[in-house]
């Protein structure tokens, strides 16, 4: 019968010294978690295990021994390491051994007869290495009901590796010792090594619990502020509606709640789905950083504030002579002169208001676009936020003559429709919402043609003048919709996730079934998903 031992590569260049794992009988295997090497003391060695088996509820044992001849003098301690059998009874007692100066391993089981007990059967070994870290990692922990398959065989494999997985979970209370722990027993596990800049983590690990706190409790004040009744007032309730400062600020705010909020989460997912807020946050304010230093050096909010009113001037000025072009015979199309001329003086008046209103604020340009900066500091998100705010607010007068040319063809096209109506003896019923027949005298459809007839000639100068603005408010808004796509990409796309999958792809597996084969990516890239995923854990999430 063949055995099959699960042995952990951190372990593979340990010193000589005693196997400790759980033996699992149905799927006839041994899961080596650690090696205990000498000097020790087996009663202290039997208390250990006690207290894992306490606390994990997980049947640790010592299941044989370990020598390492690489490391160990010609006369080694292998003679003495087979010996240790009659103290640590445990059947089947394996003997792993590495060969001085080679590759090959030596690996040995041996069961004890109950007739003879002084004879014992060797059994064939199936040596199978797994890292302890990647099964920790991958929450490959089997559920409480196994899936149900078709096939028996399947089962069995499934649940025995789900077995092993969980024998390593639950047993993690015995990766807490690290070799620079002083302790009656030195084991050789994934954390030996101990915790790179264990001061600081610990020290991380005990300010994070008061600072998460004290900053929801500071969101949570923010958050009863911003839902006061007072900004539900008809001035500030559209202002704020409109403002995508105040939308994404409102967002950011739900971020910050969560991502400090002192509750646990409840599932992968939910841990995951803050890890990517997380992540989110922190490039988003480093963003922001950066655009803060680079809108600082070399003056450049002055010259923005500079530059900015030589392009109103253009602008109103390109705007002024498409005004101009529409008052005339554009594209060679015949133009009702007096509604024609009236409009166009009408559209160039607010342009000399809003002329007059951006050299009246010219002063105070540079000032604003400083604080604006400052904003910045806030996230990349915030700061595009108020640039698409400041773009509306630049670009008013011509929202202004899009409502304006809207309203005039609107008010035409429902015009013609009802005196299209009360040529065919129709008419809208206004209570039951549908169209009914009715009849008209000649006086009634007189003033109708008349009316449908000055509508008709009308309608092409409003149609133009429609159409014209129509564009230009479509091309504001196309600006506007790239920067809140650019804003919505970076609160919603899953960074953390993406890295993972391009770093650590077994973190992301479900379910019994996993891929254990990880890609590489770069040393750098690699560090910095290491230093957010040891961020992520200082935070209670």
């Amino acid at each position: 019968m063949v055995l099959k031992a699960f042995f952990p590569t951190c372990c593979a260049s340990a010193d000589s010294g005693l196997l400790v794992g759980r033996w699992v009988p149905e799927q006839n295997s041994a899961v080596v978690l650690a090696v205990v090497h000498f000097p020790f003391i087996p009663i202290q060695v039997k208390e250990l295990l006690a207290q894992v088996q306490k606390v994990s509820q997980v049947h640790v044992a010592v299941l044989g021994t370990w020598c390492h001849r690489q490391q160990e003098p010609k006369e080694s301690l292998g003679h003495f390491l087979e010996g240790l059998g009659a103290i640590f009874s445990h059947d089947p007692w394996l003997q792993l051994c590495r060969e001085r100066g080679t590759r090959f391993w030596s690996c040995k089981a041996y069961h004890q007869v109950s007739t003879t007990p002084d004879k014992s059967i060797e059994d064939q070994v199936m040596l199978i290495f797994y890292d302890q870290r990647k099964v920790l990692l991958s929450w490959l922990h089997p559920p409480t009901v196994l899936p149900d398959c078709q096939a028996g065989d399947t089962t069995a494999s499934a649940g025995g590796l789900a077995d092993i997985f969980d024998t390593v979970a639950r047993s993690e209370v015995l990766f807490q010792n690290n070799q620079f722990d002083e302790g009656p027993v030195r084991l050789s596990h994934w954390q030996s090594e101990g915790v790179e800049a264990s001061i600081l983590v610990e020290l991380t690990k005990q300010a994070s619990g008061p600072v998460c706190l004290l900053l929801a409790s500071l969101l949570s004040l923010l958050s009863a502020v911003s839902a006061c009744r007072l900004w539900k007032l008809w001035p500030l309730s559209f202002i704020r509606r409109k403002l995508s400062t105040c939308e994404q600020l409102q967002h950011r705010l739900k971020h910050l709640s969560l991502i400090f909020s002192t509750q646990k989460a409840q599932s992968p997912t939910q841990l995951m789905k803050k890890a990517n807020m997380l992540v989110s946050v922190l490039i988003d304010v480093a963003l922001g950083l950066l655009l803060l230093s680079w809108l600082h050096n070399n003056n450049r909010i002055g010259q923005l504030a500079n530059a900015l009113v030589p392009v109103a001037d253009r602008v109103a000025e390109e705007l002024q002579h498409l005004l101009q072009w529409l008052m005339g015979a554009p594209a060679g199309l015949k133009m009702n002169r007096a509604l024609d001329q009236v409009l166009g003086r009408f559209f160039l008046y607010h342009i000399h208001l809003w002329i007059s209103y951006i050299h009246l604020m010219s002063p105070f340009i540079e000032h604003i676009l400083w604080h604006v900066g400052l904003s910045a500091c806030l996230g990349m998100t915030v700061a595009l936020s108020i640039l698409s705010d400041i773009i509306a607010l630049l670009t008013f007068h011509i929202y202004c003559f899009y409502v304006y040319g809207a309203r005039l063809y609107c008010l035409k096209i429902y015009g013609l429709s009802s005196l299209w109506r009360l040529f065919r003896g129709k008419k809208w019923n206004v209570l039951r919402q549908r169209v009914d027949s009715c009849s008209y005298d000649l006086d009634q459809l007189f003033i109708g043609t008349l009316l449908f007839t000055i509508l008709v000639f009308l309608l092409p100068t409003t149609a133009l003048y429609y159409l014209v603005f129509t564009l230009l408010r479509l091309l504001v808004v196309t600006v506007q919709g790239m920067i809140h796509l650019l804003v919505d990409l970076i609160n919603s796309l899953p960074l953390y996730s993406l890295g993972l999958r391009l770093c650590r792809p077994y973190r992301l597996a479900a379910g019994v079934k996993f891929r254990v084969l990880e890609q590489e990516a770069g040393r750098p890239l690699r560090l910095l998903m290491q230093g957010i995923t040891v961020l992520c854990a200082f935070l209670p999430l």
